[in-house]
Parts: C-alpha cells; sequence; structure tokens
C-alpha cells in the first residue's frame, strides 16, 4: 500500500513539473526581454488566471517545422496601456509616449496547428528594410516586427512582404468596439464582456474563435482565429482554453 501510495505522489509531481514548464502559442518565445524584442515579455508567461495544473501542448515536433505547415492563423491584438503599465515604457519609449494612447496595438499573426504550434521554422531571418521601412503604422515598435518574423513570419511559408501584407490584411478584418476607443479611465470588466463586445462589432465572430488573456488581474491582449486565407474566423479549442479565467479584470487606460 505504501508503495502505491508513493508511486502515486510520483506521478502527480511529474505532471506538475511538465505542466509547469509547458506554453503554447508566443509563450515559449524569447524567455529574456532583448532590445530587439521589446514585446516578448508578453510572451513568457501563460495567462495568470488559467489553471496551474493545465498542460498546453508545445511545438509540433523536435526538429524545426516545415516553412508553410499550419492549420491556420492567430491574431494577437495586445492592449497597449497594460503593456505600457507594466514596465512596457521602458522598452518600448514611443508606443507608451504621454498622449500616444494607440489602444489596441498588433502583437502578432501566428501561424497554429489544431494542437500545437510550428516551431524554429527554418529560412532568412533577416528583415529586408524596403519591408521594415513600411511597417511603421501596423507594428508599435520596430524590434516587435522583426521578432515577429523570425518567431512566426518564418513559418508561414511566405516573403516577408507576403508575410506582412497577411498581418495588415488580419488586423483591418477585425472591427474594434467603440467603448474600446479612448476610454478616459480604468474600468472593471469581465472577459465575456470584452468578448461580447468584439463579436457584437464582427458579426462572422462566434463564441469559441477567440480568447481573452490576462495576466495578473490586468486585461493583456484578444487573440482571434483565423483561416489561413484570412477570409473567415474559426473555432479553436485549443487557444480558447488558454484564455482568462477571472470573473472581474481591470482594463488599464493610457497614463
Amino acid at each position: 500500500m505504501k508503495r502505491l501510495l508513493v508511486a502515486a505522489l510520483l506521478a502527480f509531481a511529474s505532471t506538475q513539473a511538465l505542466a509547469a514548464s509547458d506554453c503554447i502559442l508566443d509563450n515559449c518565445a524569447d524567455q529574456r526581454p532583448s532590445r530587439d524584442a521589446p514585446d516578448s515579455a508578453r510572451d513568457s508567461a501563460p495567462a495568470q488566471d488559467a489553471p496551474p495544473s493545465r498542460q498546453w501542448p508545445g511545438p509540433r515536433g523536435g526538429g524545426g517545422a516545415p516553412s508553410g505547415d499550419f492549420d491556420f492563423y492567430v491574431l494577437a491584438l495586445s492592449w497597449s496601456p497594460a503593456f505600457c503599465t507594466t514596465g512596457g515604457s521602458q522598452r518600448s519609449p514611443a508606443q507608451c509616449a504621454p498622449g500616444a494612447n494607440p489602444g489596441f496595438v498588433t502583437h502578432g499573426l501566428w501561424p497554429q496547428y489544431q494542437n500545437g504550434y510550428p516551431s524554429r521554422c527554418g529560412g532568412d531571418g533577416f528583415l529586408p528594410f524596403s519591408v521594415l521601412s513600411g511597417l511603421g503604422d501596423l507594428y508599435p515598435d520596430q524590434g516587435l516586427a522583426r521578432h515577429e518574423w523570425r518567431q512566426h513570419g518564418l513559418c508561414s511559408g511566405k516573403s516577408p512582404s507576403g508575410y506582412f501584407a497577411d498581418v495588415r490584411a488580419a488586423r483591418d478584418a477585425i472591427a474594434i468596439p467603440t467603448a474600446f476607443k479612448g476610454p478616459q479611465e480604468d474600468r472593471q470588466v469581465s472577459p465575456l464582456d470584452i468578448q461580447r463586445a468584439f463579436i457584437d462589432a464582427n458579426p462572422r465572430l462566434r463564441p469559441g474563435m477567440m480568447a481573452v488573456v490576462c495576466r495578473r488581474g490586468t486585461f493583456q491582449e484578444a487573440r482571434f482565429c483565423l483561416s489561413r486565407d484570412l477570409r473567415s474566423f474559426v473555432a479553436c479549442p485549443e487557444v480558447v482554453r488558454q484564455g482568462c479565467r477571472s470573473q472581474s479584470i481591470v482594463m488599464p487606460t493610457a497614463q
């Protein structure tokens, strides 16, 4: 009996260790913030309100995924005031400058499998200036654009210009709810309220096709699942499971 109890405890400990190290989507990318990837701190940890024992599938395969092999895209739109009030102003001063107030900004467009995501895709990680110079209104920082190309663009199977054209098309396909444009004060909201607002503003969007992500009780970003051709929203249970589990979260305003 004692042997069985010890074995059960060891198995439980092993499961907990695995759950703590697993990650999904962009959560494995660049664990330490760097000058070249100013937004990487938002990639380094899963949603704090998710159950700690939940195991997120990691990258598929161990030798690098073939470029262009994925099932759908995830578009992540970050709430800039949350980024700026949690240390982001030191990494992206222009984004967080007084009066800038960009609201939702493009975090990234991520190739995704139904289970897991492509990682370490081959290709040239260099982003030509001819492409980078045209992304000023698409990303809040050029370093983030470079990071997203290396981490995700290379897995799209497209050229830099083709990939960022998709990023722009995906971003432009999402209607931002009026209530989230220029709020004047911090507000207490529920993740369900945020989801409903986006569903009301985007008629083809349905529950199960997006996730609201929070961290330490603060709204971080909204993630939308889109078909490879960007013509429709798609169901994405694995992405939805990563969403915020809090009943109430803070949506800060720009400083």
